[in-house]
């Protein structure tokens, strides 16, 4: 069984940065593409950012680009992928999913096998 678990969600003020994190156990982590969604009260859930199983290619929804950056860690010790966020805008409240996929579409949510407990990020002064 696969298991997801994020961190680092928060209350931050409009400009401010936060880095989430998620922690994979389970499965070969290299196997798998890593993906970031998040979804608002009342709407349907998005893409965030996607990132290959090599850390080859990063991938951006158009509202993060220049503002988020996906990394991952393939170590046995870190097994973790990572989202920093910068120069946070109230609308990026949500809650932000972490989420596993072994296949190779890495914006549409149906392509992901494994997801995680959500973080909730709250931008508000």
């Amino acid at each position: 069984q696969v298991q997801l678990v994020e961190s680092g969600g928060g209350l931050v003020q409009p400009g401010g940065s936060l880095r989430l994190s998620c922690v994979v156990s389970g499965r070969t982590f290299r196997s798998l593409s890593m993906g970031w969604f998040r979804q608002a009260p009342g709407k349907d859930r998005e893409f965030v950012a996607a990132i290959s199983r090599a850390a080859t290619g990063t991938y951006y929804a158009d509202s993060m680009k220049g503002r988020a950056k996906i990394t991952r860690d393939n170590t046995n010790n870190a097994n973790a992928v990572y989202l920093q966020m910068n120069s946070l805008k109230p609308e990026d409240t949500a809650v932000y999913y972490c989420a596993a996929s072994a296949g190779w579409d890495y914006f549409v949510n149906t392509s992901y096998n494994y997801w995680g407990q959500g973080t909730q990020v709250t931008v508000s002064s």
